[in-house]
């Protein structure tokens, strides 16, 4: 079916554009939605005399985006998950997560426009995302994901005073032992001298 988009609608086309679709797409979703109008003289008509704002409407997307093509390029995007101890992220990061974290710096993008390495990410590092802006621009977007986990040193033990104590118990306990074996032995060699 030809139609006639009324507005920008993702991976298709621009306000003002024709375009050739599935008869269920058209009829489902972009004509009830009020995205499309069917393509005929009379809406042919109407989309001509609003050619000059729509072009304006254009161009200053266009300006837009290279100014958010800069923002976003400008930004590192650090974000902290859980993760194990080989760098493993117990769950993953999103389009959504990165659009989110995005908005709270000041950058609206929709998620669909994000797109990641592998969709997701599940380990620690830094990657790139790809954000596709106005037409065939893109942003490349810096993420560097990190644990949430703080890394502790190994502390190396030292003698305190409660460890000295143990060890001078544990001396005892051997002298103690020592001593109680010595007796044994004198008692039996007693005794078997008694019985000569």
């Amino acid at each position: 079916m030809k139609i006639i988009l009324n507005q920008d609608v993702y991976n298709l086309g621009e306000e003002g554009d024709v375009c050739v679709v599935a008869n269920g797409y058209a009829r489902n979703f972009l004509i009830p939605q009020k995205l499309a109008s069917i393509f005929n003289k009379q809406n042919s008509a109407i989309f001509e005399s609003r050619k000059a704002a729509i072009e304006k409407r254009k161009e200053e997307k266009r300006l837009a985006s290279a100014g958010l093509k800069e923002k976003i390029e400008a930004v590192t995007l650090e974000l902290k998950v859980s993760s194990g101890d080989t760098g493993k992220l117990f769950g993953s990061v999103t389009n959504a997560k990165i659009a989110e974290e995005l908005k709270k710096s000041g950058v609206v993008v929709e998620r669909k426009k994000i797109e990641l390495p592998g969709h997701t990410i599940k380990m620690v590092g830094e990657f790139v995302a790809k954000i596709k802006l106005y037409g065939n621009e893109t942003a490349d977007l810096k993420i560097v994901v990190l644990s949430d986990k703080k890394i502790e040193k190994p502390v190396e033990p030292s003698k305190s005073v409660k460890s000295e104590k143990i060890e001078e118990k544990v001396i005892e306990s051997e002298e103690v032992v020592e001593t109680a074996a010595v007796e044994s032995v004198e008692s039996e060699t007693e005794e078997s001298t008694e019985e000569v």
